[in-house]
């Protein structure tokens, strides 16, 4: 298995803010990890089995949260800057695992592959969703799961309305982020049968991106 190596002039494929922002992130995110976050990817990743694939790993905050014995780990991130962080980790780790530049609209696994697919925080910063589930569908095996956590638009008028008017700074200050997606209800319409859904706040980050979701949706046999 590949140690997750990145050649150095990988990050030059980022432009300036993606690379102050690839470095900020650990610290931006220090306080929600170690209130509750943190807790959340645990308990969430403890179910992870079989040939897993995470979609926009980031730093690679998920990694210490995979229970041993995985068929195998594949991380995808294809932002440059952030790739890098995430090899250095990995490297540090000593977990078995892949590294692949690959964005999650063009996933490059065949149908029906993967057993689970991990989204934290993935599923806002894409620029349009529906085709990233199809991809994940279309990659999980039959009874493969989604695992998912991701902050959402907010069922408070007040803080819904807030998102709204932020989400454009919001969106370019935190590399494409909408803060007002309703990912839910995007997730219940692609097919998945979904299970074990919870509604919780993310502590300690702003009030934007509070609102959190996080569950499994699961692919059904086709008749």
């Amino acid at each position: 298995m590949s140690s997750g190596a990145v050649p150095a002039g990988a990050v030059k494929g980022s432009d300036l803010w993606a690379r102050v922002f690839a470095a900020l992130y650990d610290p931006l995110l220090w306080v929600g990890e170690r209130a509750g976050m943190g807790a959340r990817r645990r308990n969430l990743l403890s179910r992870a089995r079989g040939r897993t694939v995470e979609l926009g790993s980031g730093t690679g905050l998920n990694l210490g949260y995979y229970p041993d014995g995985l068929d195998e780990l594949i991380l995808t991130e294809p932002e440059a800057a952030m790739r890098t962080r995430l090899a250095q980790r990995l490297r540090r780790s000593r977990r078995r695992a892949r590294v692949l530049n690959a964005s999650a609209e063009q996933l490059p696994f065949a149908d029906e592959t993967v057993d689970t697919v991990v989204s934290t925080l993935v599923l806002c910063t894409v620029d349009d969703p529906d085709p990233v589930l199809q991809e994940i569908g279309r990659v999980l095996r039959p009874r493969g799961q989604l695992l998912f956590l991701e902050h959402v638009r907010s069922e408070s008028p007040r803080l819904s309305y807030w998102q709204d008017r932020l989400a454009g700074p919001w969106r370019q200050f935190a590399e494409g982020c909408h803060c007002n997606r309703a990912t839910l209800e995007l997730i219940r319409a692609c097919g998945l049968d979904l299970e074990d859904v919870q509604e919780t706040s993310w502590r300690g980050m702003p009030p934007i991106v509070r609102p959190l979701i996080t569950g499994v949706a699961t692919k059904t046999i086709s008749d």
